[in-house]
């Protein structure tokens, strides 16, 4: 009866909603009663039920979604499949990356046109080290093969032994990030495993035989336990498990690979253990003791460890101390504590070191030579640009590769002297179609915020747009987690920039572009600055006369979809649409029910909902528990029914009650992919490529732009 039940609602609705109707009527997602009880209050939700994931009922319900979607954007799909072959037509389908020299071979990857992923590879390393493109290819990984059948392949990092002969991998089949753990003989092709089931991080012994891994809670998916496996056949060992659900645990080896290092890490608190890679079968050691409020990380270079603390520096500070003694009272200061800058991470060479920071939301690298003591800047050209390092793994080496672009550079590799300060270009990503840099300028706003904080904007336009409130504008944030948003090149982009769309990524409180502090006033109890300062930064676009708010389309995913819900609720008359991906919106729900995946390490993030003031000020902004009865912008939201991070049902409820309580006439579309696939989508890129142009075609028509 259940599934004739669900057959006949999914034949029901796709039969109405594809007929030729104009008023065509959304689903309506059945009322159940659900009460809970929180802090003594009785509180009802009716569309509880929807996290019935084998329930048939609820498959029909986000079905007819989907038809309802299908039928009213139908006439989208021309405008839809050109912007897909535009965007397809930029970008070189068959190319190589730049390889990168591991021991005795050079690793690179390559693509082929018409094929969803890439193809792992390397040579062998030619005479004096250097890169010989004459050599043969081995090729370690055609995840296309390993794709062959599925609809959804995540591979996780390839991680090749000392001895250069056997690969360690990872894949996930069904986008919920839960990985198996495998391995490939390379001078024979043949892999084994799995060897382990949801595996979060993996790492080499020096030996080839030792493999240590972390693996995930199958409920909670909080990475809680270390093992050792023997790759002679032994069991694999359980060698730490964390019993601090607020901690998640990740294994990995140092620049030299001198040590294996096991991080535990909550969102204030880091601890490290320790051990040498040369005895596998030995016991870790604790390099600091965990201390509430102190975050630290560790790199190692010649019996030196190298500490990135923030005792007593918010922004951090490095520090060096003897690998046999790395408690504070040996700690020599290396760099200095600084308010302004942010010390984001470090990369030890034997005769260098490069530093990572970033200052006024601009990412920069040092180098020290540590021979002589003295410091180098690495110049960038641009006044704002997205810099990261580019992967050196030879501790040896003596250039440091790294990645630059901007919003109109395309992303461009670079190898930079470290002695000399010289920068080689090796590639930049080819546009194709003559794209002409020359014809967009980027340039840097700063928006006030209500208590008087300066918001960083990044912005790019096609020159010749006018300054009168008459462009179209794409606001983007995120704001959460302390992570940053870059100043990065975006190939779609271009499709929205020459349709005279202004691009404007909110650099709001919550992540990291101004420092650790930037990050503390957009969480736990100050999380409504994200918010407000979302909505200042438009206030002032439109203020300046960059758009108007029946011109302005907002967008956020994740973290950021649960700030496109606070601000719809707090300003819907500022957005004309809005869409909202994956999207953390039923947050007192999630945050309630700590056997969910995630929950209870977000506390330290969002607030402890079960005490009773983060409770009152979570409710406060919760964008599901604060949908009322008005008028709403224009909403698409999109989300996969296997995401791992934020579940299916957040978005699916948010959109059934919001049905029964808008007050306009405005699309609101929920599109959820059933077929396997992740919190990021789809995993081939091709596919997901066409949802980035179905996206691009409905906000563009939002604001009027069709072709």
């Amino acid at each position: 009866m259940r599934r004739l039940f669900h057959i006949s609602l999914v034949l029901f609705a796709c039969g109405n909603l594809m007929a030729a109707d104009p008023a065509l009527k959304p689903p309506t997602a059945p009322q159940k009663e659900h009460t809970d009880l929180w802090h003594g209050e009785k509180v009802s939700d009716p569309w509880f039920w929807l996290r019935e994931k084998s329930n048939p009922e609820v498959v029909a319900y986000l079905n007819a979604e989907n038809a309802y979607t299908q039928a009213m954007t139908a006439d989208l799909q021309p405008f839809s499949e050109a912007l897909y072959k535009e965007m397809l037509g930029r970008i070189k389908q068959t190319d190589l990356s730049v390889p990168v020299r591991r021991g005795a071979f050079y690793y690179y990857s390559r693509t082929e046109e018409g094929k969803q992923y890439s193809i792992q590879c390397r040579r062998k390393a030619g005479k004096d080290g250097v890169y010989d493109g004459k050599a043969a290819e081995e090729v370690l990984l055609d995840q296309n093969e390993l794709a062959k059948g599925l609809k959804f392949l995540g591979l996780g990092p390839l991680v090749v032994s000392d001895d250069d002969r056997t690969l360690l991998y990872s894949t996930d089949t069904t986008g919920f990030r839960q990985y198996q753990l495998f391995t490939k003989d390379l001078a024979t092709g043949r892999a084994s495993g799995p060897l382990a089931e949801r595996v979060t991080s993996y790492t080499w012994a020096s030996d080839g035989r030792h493999v240590f891994f972390t693996t995930e809670d199958s409920g909670t998916k909080r990475s809680n336990q270390l093992l050792r496996l023997d790759l002679t056949g032994r069991a694999p060992e359980l060698v730490f498990e964390e019993k601090d659900e607020l901690y998640r645990v990740f294994v990995g080896r140092t620049k030299d690979h001198k040590y294996l290092l096991m991080e535990s890490q909550s969102t204030d608190t880091w601890e490290t253990r320790y051990l040498a890679a040369s005895k596998p079968t030995a016991a870790f050691k604790v390099l600091l003791p965990r201390e509430k409020g102190h975050k630290y990380d560790v790199e190692h270079r010649g019996g030196t460890f190298y500490i990135r603390t923030n005792k007593g520096a918010k922004n951090f500070r490095l520090v060096t101390a003897p690998a046999a003694t790395p408690d504070p009272k040996h700690w020599k200061v290396l760099i200095p504590h600084r308010a302004d800058v942010l010390l984001e991470g470090i990369e030890p060479f034997r005769d260098f070191l490069v530093v990572a920071e970033k200052s006024q939301g601009l990412e920069r690298f040092r180098i020290r030579d540590l021979k002589t003591g003295t410091w180098r800047k690495v110049a960038f050209p641009e006044s704002v640009y997205a810099a990261s390092p580019g992967g050196t793994p030879e501790y040896t080496s003596k250039t440091f590769r790294f990645v630059y672009q901007s919003m109109v550079t395309p992303q461009s590799i670079y190898d930079c002297d470290m002695a000399t300060g010289k920068q080689t270009l090796l590639k930049e990503t080819e546009v194709l179609g003559g794209y002409d840099r020359s014809q967009y300028a980027t340039e840097r706003l700063w928006a006030t915020a209500r208590d008087g904080a300066k918001v960083p904007l990044s912005v790019v336009y096609k020159k010749g747009v006018k300054r009168d409130g008459s462009a179209p504008l794409f606001l983007y944030a995120y704001g959460s987690y302390g992570f940053g948003m870059s100043a990065g090149f975006s190939i779609p982009r271009l499709s929205l920039l020459d349709r005279g769309m202004v691009y404007v990524i909110a650099h709001i409180r919550g992540g990291n572009e101004m420092g650790e502090g930037w990050h503390d006033d957009g969480m736990l109890m100050k999380k409504m600055n994200t918010f407000t300062d979302f909505i200042d930064s438009a206030d002032f676009l439109v203020k300046e006369k960059w758009t108007s708010k029946d011109r302005l389309v907002i967008e956020g995913g994740s973290a950021g979809g649960l700030l496109m819900g606070a601000v719809t609720n707090l300003r819907p008359d500022l957005f004309k649409a809005v869409h909202s991906a994956v999207p953390f919106v039923d947050v007192m729900n999630t945050m309630m029910d700590a056997s969910l995946p995630l929950t209870v390490g977000e506390y330290l993030e969002w607030g402890n909902p079960n005490e009773k003031a983060a409770f009152d000020y979570m409710r406060a902004y919760s964008p599901y528990d604060n949908l009322a009865k008005k008028a709403y912008p224009a909403i698409l939201v999109t989300t996969s029914f296997n995401d791992s991070q934020v579940m299916y049902w957040e978005p699916a409820k948010y959109v059934a009650k919001l049905r029964t309580l808008k007050t306009d006439d405005n699309p609101l579309l929920l599109k959820i992919k059933m077929d396997p696939a992740g919190h990021g989508g789809a995993s081939g890129r091709y596919d997901a490529l066409k949802d980035k142009a179905f996206e691009t075609a409905w906000m563009l028509k939002q604001v009027g732009i069709t072709k």
